[in-house]
């Protein structure tokens, strides 16, 4: 039987943003998991992951952006999407379990950028990282990176305009031991491959598998 999910209210400064909790008994870890740029918690994409993230025992909190909770089309500047990562996280500890972090696009990337400056993520997950901006690939996102000594999944789809398969391999090959990357044969930046029509809950249920193996590798549950 499926956990239910739960829906609670994060405080982030003077105001709130909503989040979901799928935590089954016996978890052995919580994955905080924040949207991209430009959908918010509770895209089909995400919900399918984070559910079939729970089939595999563990728990995850997903949560909203405020400029998203607020119907904004803008992110927040980085100071306040940072402020809603670390309440979210905070929040996660609570129960207990090892923490990790992670997300898609932008979400993702933020929670990274936390990381490298003390968040204490026991790993990380990127559902797409946005190395650099579509066509410009001289505009590259990686200089934190080298910062985090927890380990990192990188989840990429072989055709994501975000992430140059060359370069990103290149980022990878650099972090060493720390990072470990699964290439989605085809896949664009939301996982979608030409050709293929596939509802997003399954596409992101997809990448269940390969994400909770690495949880419990890192946390030693499996």
């Amino acid at each position: 039987m499926a956990t239910p999910e739960a829906r609670r209210d994060l405080e982030v400064g003077d105001t709130t943003v909503g989040s979901a909790w799928i935590e089954p008994k016996d978890a052995v870890a919580t994955l905080v998991v924040a949207h991209g740029a430009g959908a918010g918690m509770d895209h089909p994409f995400l919900v399918g992951f984070c559910r079939a993230m729970g089939e595999r025992g563990v728990a995850t909190v997903r949560f909203d952006f405020v400029y998203m909770e607020r119907g904004r089309r803008s992110p927040d500047p980085e100071r306040v999407l940072r402020e809603a990562w670390l309440a979210a996280f905070e929040a996660a500890e609570v129960a207990g379990r090892p923490v990790l972090a992670g997300g898609k696009s932008l979400g993702g990337r933020i929670a990274s950028m936390c990381v490298a400056d003390g968040m204490a993520a026991t790993g990380l997950v990127f559902l797409g990282y946005p190395l650099h901006p579509p066509g410009k690939p001289e505009r590259i996102r990686d200089e934190h990176l080298y910062r985090i000594d927890a380990p990192m999944l990188f989840l990429h789809g072989s055709n994501d305009p975000f992430a140059s398969g060359g370069l990103l391999r290149e980022v990878v090959r650099k972090l060493g031991d720390r990072a470990t990357l699964v290439d989605v044969e085809g896949g664009d930046h939301s996982f979608n491959v030409r050709g293929h029509r596939e509802d997003p809950r399954d596409v992101g249920a997809g990448l269940a598998e390969p994400a909770a193996a690495f949880v419990r590798h890192v946390t030693g549950t499996g």
